[in-house]
């Protein structure tokens, strides 16, 4: 199995004077409990309890003390109680007993000595409301579909993974690096069908993964709601998320259906809170903190855009593009830039951002704006000339700042530009592949700018 980068994020937690019990959230099959059995291996001691188990459930639903619940738990898995031994308590699927979650604070408060992490989908909708969250006892992190640089671990392209953590990118790796981001294009970053292409490089036998996942995340469905109605409306929820992903909606009608704005908007929001989409709220200022505004339509962001190909059916447009801005109408790129920007934050309220200015004359768009050093920094996902991003230039001559940045299929470079009121500003062209290197890359751009 390949390395995820969130294995740092998890060391970074174990060594923490006052470490708490750690919750990683995550959609099902993003391999959670690979990314934590390969966690383990530092460990001395490793307990493992999945909570759909009964034997391994049985001890927190007969939870008296702290004390006792540690004893079992090390007893029943033949483990050593010592506070000299190196121990992390993994208990999965967390969800199948909600109690189990407000448990995690007793391990805070007593036994701050035992690592112990818990994962599981977890949508707020399995939740009692007379079940209580250990607010301050516990921390949070999320894990994402692999990005770009551990899809390339993934399939041993060690060498392309090696430059394009380098800066700035050597010209001479510009055809590979963007052969390379096509493929990823094309399959996603699912754990499962990322092994399956490392192992075989056989796009053929995808296509059960990719049924798996999709018919694994219906079935799901009634996991999430409590009467039959919500049963249809969140799996035709689901099923319209893939032709609707990147585009703003309106819950009134969503996937061409009669469903009311109160049941699509209830159905959406379960799969948020599953994991499985993000609704994106525009924001329409320049200037931090960002603000969202939930009176405007969202767009959808849905968990991964090799299953958005797969289920479009797009994925032979993939194969024969040169710019993967002229597939789908530019979504498919602007979606998997999206996922790129998501892929290496881990904090649970990590988000995406886009601008919009919605006037009777004329309206604007920004695909995505990047909070950087105080700057809220535009970025915009097309092909074409620097001249053709006219919502950019518009969006330029309102910020406080003169930093752009756009992602293209050419190769890296700065450029000079003037707004439309006589602004002139700076724009960094970074090929699609850079998403993931976006912060160094600000850095380098600035560094560029104040030498001038």
């Amino acid at each position: 199995m390949f390395s995820r980068n969130i294995i740092t994020e998890l060391h970074l937690w174990v060594s923490k004077s006052d470490r708490k019990p750690l919750v990683l959230r995550g959609a099902r099959q993003v391999g959670k409990t690979t990314v934590i059995n390969q966690f383990a291996e530092r460990f001395e001691q490793y307990i493992y309890l999945n909570l759909e188990l009964p034997n391994d459930r049985r001890p927190f639903e007969q939870f008296n003390t702290i004390e006792t619940l540690v004893q079992t738990l090390f007893f029943v898995k033949n483990k050593l109680l010592s506070k000299k031994t190196n121990t992390l308590i993994f208990i999965d699927e967390i969800q199948e007993l909600p109690e189990a979650l407000n448990i995690l604070r007793y391990f805070y408060e007593s036994e701050p000595n035992i690592a112990v992490i818990a994962a599981g989908s977890m949508p707020e909708t399995l939740f009692d409301k007379n079940i209580s969250f250990p607010v301050g006892r516990v921390e949070y992190k999320v894990l994402r579909p692999a990005s770009f640089p551990e899809f390339l671990e993934a399939i041993n392209e060690t060498e392309a993974l090696k430059y394009l953590q380098s800066m700035p990118l050597p010209s001479f790796t510009h055809p590979k690096l963007l052969q390379l981001f096509h493929t990823y294009a094309l399959i996603g970053g699912m754990p499962e069908v990322v092994r399956n292409y490392s192992e075989n490089k056989d796009l053929t036998t995808l296509k059960p993964i990719y049924d798996s996942l999709i018919m694994g995340y219906l079935d799901d469905v009634e996991k999430y709601a409590s009467t039959e109605s919500q049963i249809q409306h969140i799996r035709h929820a689901i099923r319209a998320s893939f032709s609707q992903a990147g585009r703003r909606i309106k819950f009134e009608g969503f996937g061409n259906s009669s469903y009311r704005s109160r049941d699509m908007g209830e159905a959406l929001r379960t799969l948020e809170n599953a994991l499985l989409i993000q609704l994106i709220y525009p924001c329409t200022d320049v200037h931090l903190p960002l603000l969202p505004d939930r009176r405007k339509s969202p767009r959808l962001q849905i968990l991964d855009t090799g299953m958005l190909n797969y289920f479009a059916g797009i994925q032979k447009e993939i194969l024969g593009t040169a710019d993967l801005n002229k597939v789908y109408q530019g979504t498919l790129i602007e979606h998997l830039v999206g996922q790129e920007l998501l892929a290496f934050q881990f904090n649970a309220l990590s988000s995406l951002n886009f601008w919009i200015r919605e006037k009777q004359s004329s309206t604007a768009e920004i695909d995505y704006v990047w909070a950087f050093e105080g700057k809220l920094v535009p970025i915009e996902v097309k092909s074409g000339s620097e001249g053709k991003l006219k919502s950019l230039h518009l969006y330029m001559d309102m910020a406080p700042h003169n930093m752009a940045l756009r992602f293209y299929a050419g190769e890296i470079s700065i450029t000079d530009a003037i707004s439309p009121g006589g602004k002139p500003f700076k724009l960094l062209n970074l090929p699609y592949y850079l998403v993931s290197q976006i912060e160094p890359y600000l850095k380098w751009f600035q560094e560029q700018i104040d030498r001038v």
